[in-house]
């Protein structure tokens, strides 16, 4: 599994969970600690994930064009359009292998908990 910026430290260091009120409109407040361990920016990723509500942050896109770009240069491609094309082509193919890659990590298993959830990657990245 690839990540591009790696929180198994802080991962470990918050595991204490912490009770937060809903309001009457759905609102909750985010944990000024949580808050400023995750580096939140102005909107975050929200989703259910095995019947539990999963709240991270936004990460900041990565650029991969200039390692894109050395690798056609090592394999031969000289500057002109078949250089422009086959660049478009391997950055296009970005998203859908990260997703195919996430998807892979996730092994269609159903975790009963949060805390079964990161249990079982800490002992992945422990091998």
């Amino acid at each position: 599994m690839v990540y591009l910026k790696d929180i198994s430290e802080e991962r470990t260091q918050m595991r204490v969970p912490k009770k937060i009120a809903v309001s009457r409109k759905r609102q909750i407040t985010i944990p000024i600690d949580f808050y400023e361990q995750l580096e939140i920016g102005d909107e975050v990723i929200c989703e259910v994930v095995d019947n539990s509500l999963v709240i991270r942050p936004i990460s900041e896109p990565q650029d991969f064009s200039e390692y894109i770009l050395r690798d056609l240069i090592n394999e031969g491609y000289e500057s002109g359009e078949e250089l422009l094309k086959e660049f478009s082509y391997r950055k296009s193919q970005i998203k859908p292998a990260l997703e195919q890659m996430i998807a892979e990590s996730r092994d269609g298993k159903v975790y009963s908990s949060p805390e079964e959830f990161f249990s079982e990657l800490d002992e992945d990245e422990d091998e």
